[in-house]
């Protein structure tokens, strides 16, 4: 490590509900953990109003109510957090180096990666154009900005479901399209949705694509483009008879269709990722299930998880990562280091 390049025990990724909850616990084991907040500073839970299922608060807690007690919580216990982006993570060498956007390098004993998983998008003509001009991937950002417009959902999970409740608050009216028959959402949340198009305020299109946005950044959304087939996937059967191409007025876009893995700092680093970008961790029953095949290098929340993508399943993993990383500390770094001191003082 070259003199003056800033040192940590623990440096943590994220500021999500895993990077934070992994902060609490690291600072409680005294390894004064760094977080680095990321370009989301407080991840995906501050986009959200309403949180009503996670243990303890049985009124609910809006996120960014949530996120801001956790980061009260990791500080009193001596967690330093920041804002910074890593965008590369040397791991050739023992302590790790990470590079920030700003240029700056810090080196760490430990790196728990908690970055999260960013909005994903549909790539169709008109949406880069739109975005923020009433295209967006945050319902809660966005929605009271086209009060008494028809919005237009895109998705069938959880997400997708919770923003076209969220938006029927300033909706003339909320078309959810989904490109296929059954939805993935979980059962409550489809079924809060039935009640919203039985009262009117919903309307449910299956096996429905989006194909195109039509608007300009003066003028914002004029009206999109869709496609249904009756076996749903239209956009793959486009040249189908039974495919129907239409137009529908609306004046907002809302993408709701999953999110990518912030993985990119890890390119090179020899840490495995599944197809779509997804961290795997070592998981089992017994220690280390959030190592990540790089020895000091652990793995939590959205950045693993692609299946539950829950805040309290996040924050289980952040524990579980920091006490990894603990562990990790207390052996291999404090071992390495007694065998350091001990080497210079036969050298003296």
């Amino acid at each position: 490590m070259s003199d003056g390049v800033e040192h940590h025990r623990l440096v943590i990724a994220g500021s999500g509900i895993a990077g934070l909850t992994a902060a609490i616990y690291g600072a409680r084991a005294n390894n004064e953990p760094l977080v680095l907040e990321g370009d989301e500073p407080g991840g995906q839970l501050t986009l959200t109003t309403e949180v009503d299922n996670y243990p303890g608060f049985p009124e609910g807690i809006s996120g960014p109510d949530l996120i801001q007690r956790m980061k009260q919580q990791a500080e009193r216990f001596g967690a330093e957090i920041r804002h910074g982006i890593v965008e590369d993570l040397d791991v050739s060498l023992r302590p790790f180096t990470l590079t920030l956007n700003s240029g700056d390098e810090i080196t760490a004993d430990a790196v728990i990666a908690a970055s999260g998983a960013s909005a994903r998008t549909l790539g169709v003509p008109g949406e880069d154009e739109l975005m923020g001009y009433g295209v967006s991937t945050c319902a809660t950002c966005d929605g009271a900005f086209f009060r008494d417009e028809d919005m237009l959902v895109v998705g069938g999970g959880d997400a997708a479901m919770e923003e076209a409740n969220f938006l029927t608050r300033f909706a003339n009216k909320v078309i959810l399209a989904h490109r296929r028959e059954e939805f993935r959402a979980e059962a409550w949340w489809v079924d809060r949705t039935r009640e919203k198009e039985a009262d009117g305020d919903i309307e449910i299109r299956k096996n429905t694509e989006l194909l195109e946005i039509h608007g300009s950044p003066e003028g914002g959304i004029d009206h999109v483009t869709l496609a249904h087939h009756p076996e749903g996937h239209p956009t793959a059967k486009l040249d189908d008879p039974e495919t129907e191409v239409y137009d529908l007025e609306v004046g907002a876009v809302f993408l709701a269709i999953g999110h990518t893995p912030n993985t990119g700092y890890l390119e090179g680093t020899g840490v495995e990722l599944d197809d779509t970008g997804y961290i795997i961790t070592e998981g089992g029953r017994g220690a280390d299930q959030t190592a990540t095949g790089i020895d000091g290098l652990y793995a939590a929340g959205d950045v693993v998880d692609h299946h539950y993508q829950q805040a309290i399943t996040a924050g289980g993993l952040g524990c579980m990562a920091a006490l990894d990383a603990d562990e990790y500390l207390e052996t291999h770094v404090k071992r390495e280091t007694e065998a350091a001191e001990t080497a210079d003082a036969a050298g003296d």
